[in-house]
Order: C-alpha cells, then structure tokens, then sequence
C-alpha cells in the first residue's frame, strides 16, 4: 500500500504542476512557431514573431510605458516601505502589528475594488487625470506593503547593539543609518525593490482603470487578443514571464536571511 500510496501523491503533485506550468510552457514554445496558428504539429523554429514584435512601435511605446511606471513604483515603494519598516521596529509588538495589517488592506482585498476605488478617488474627489501617474500610485498601494514586510522581517533578526554603539559614540540618526543599518538590510531592499518591479510589471486590473488611453505591456496584450489572436502575443507573453521570473528568483535570493 506505501508503494501505491507513494504513486498516486507524486501523480497528484506532478498533475497539479501540469496544470500550472503547462499553459505557461505552451505560451513559450508557440512563441518559436513559425506558423500563424497555434496547433500541433509545430511547423517549424522561427525568430518571426519577436522581429514582428520588436519592429511594431505600439510595442515600444507600451514597453516605455510599462518601464516609466514599474520603475519609479519600485523605488517609491522601496523608499515609502522602508520608512515604514524603520518606523515600526521603534513600536511595541501590540502597536506595530495592527499598523502593518492595516498597511496591507489594499493586497488583501481584491484588486478590482482597489481600482474602482481609485478611479472614485481620482476623478471625484482629487479630480486627478488618468494616467502614468495615476497608474503609479495604485500601483504604490500594492507594492508599498510588500516591501514594508520584507523589510520587517529583515529587521526583526537585526543586531541592533551595533546601531546603539554608534548612537552613544555620537553618530547622528543618519549616520548611524548609512553606516550600520544599511549594509545590514541593503540585500532586502534590493530584494524588496525587484519584487515591487515584477508586481509593477505585471499588473493588469489597476492599471486598465487608471492608465487612460496610453498602454503598458499588460494593456498592451490584452487589446491584441481583443482584435485577433496575433502569434506576437506569445512573443510579449515570454519576455514578461523572463522579466517576472527573473526578477523574482533574484529578488527572493537577496530576501531570504542566512543569519
């Protein structure tokens, strides 16, 4: 019975991995096709689709666009989140708690009610125009919180004999930062910032309501399928699953604490 029992997990496991990656290795595979069709048998190996993609100025455009929003998201969320993380660990466990809870409602919650939220917020009441800007600060309410727990918990394994050494021998606040904290936490922020940039990059809710009449990537792909199954999809859909997967693995590499 082990045996069997040992059969059926692995089939289970390796049905539910199946499950998941497949859609993701057909994406890429058909990216290579030379054909306009996705249908087996493939009809060959061929770079067409990507010089299609990288020849199309849409593209180009909602790449820019996608870069001038995840990039500065990533470093105010890294800033913001940081701030927070430091203001935290000065407070009790009974009031640093609550507070970072409350800091996480927007990733909690589904994103279609953030971005209803913001759209209500942003015309209404701040009567802010859609767009990159608008995109940048949904895309905070994400990414801030995020950035805020990894930080967290980086500091909840810091030394801090260290940062009170250098405050009694008179460092300033910002002194004792740059030169104690900082090369402590530096591999989380950096691990934290590439987090935020993936999250940025890939997100489509907050971004089709906030963004206006521009594209990123994300929108970029979605009014392609809109139109017509056009096989550069596939092309877009695997440089973003490169950029998402690499900027993940690095980022929870720097992220996870070897004490």
């Amino acid at each position: 019975m082990r045996p069997l029992g040992a059969v059926l997990w692995f089939a289970v496991i390796a049905t539910l991995v199946l499950f998941m990656l497949g859609p993701l290795a057909i994406v890429v595979v058909f990216s290579f096709n030379s054909g306009a069709l996705v249908s087996l048998p493939l009809t060959g190996f061929s770079l067409d689709w990507y010089r299609t993609l990288f020849s199309s100025a849409e593209f180009w455009a909602a790449f820019q666009n996608s870069l001038a929003v995840a990039v500065p998201t990533a470093l105010l969320a890294t800033v913001t989140g940081t701030m927070t993380a430091l203001a935290l660990t000065r407070k009790s466990a009974a009031a640093s708690v609550p507070l970072l809870t409350a800091l996480s409602v927007p990733i909690m919650i589904p994103p279609l009610v953030v971005a209803i939220g913001l759209v209500v917020l942003y015309v209404r009441w701040l009567s802010v125009p859609l767009g990159l800007g608008a995109v940048i600060g949904g895309h905070l309410l994400l990414t801030q919180p995020l950035v805020a727990l990894v930080v967290s918990a980086r500091m909840a394994s810091f030394d801090r004999v260290a940062l009170e050494a250098a405050r009694d021998l008179g460092a300033s606040p910002w002194q004792a930062f740059r030169h104690v904290t900082l090369p402590q936490i530096r591999a989380a922020l950096v691990g934290a910032a590439l987090l935020a940039f993936a999250i940025s990059l890939d997100e489509f809710i907050i971004t089709i309501f906030t963004i206006g009449s521009g594209n990123t990537l994300s929108t970029f792909v979605w009014g392609k399928m809109r139109t017509s199954l056009d096989p550069s999809i596939n092309a877009i859909a695997t440089l973003l699953l490169v950029i998402t997967i690499g900027s993940t693995a690095i980022a929870l590499r720097m992220t996870r604490y070897r004490g």
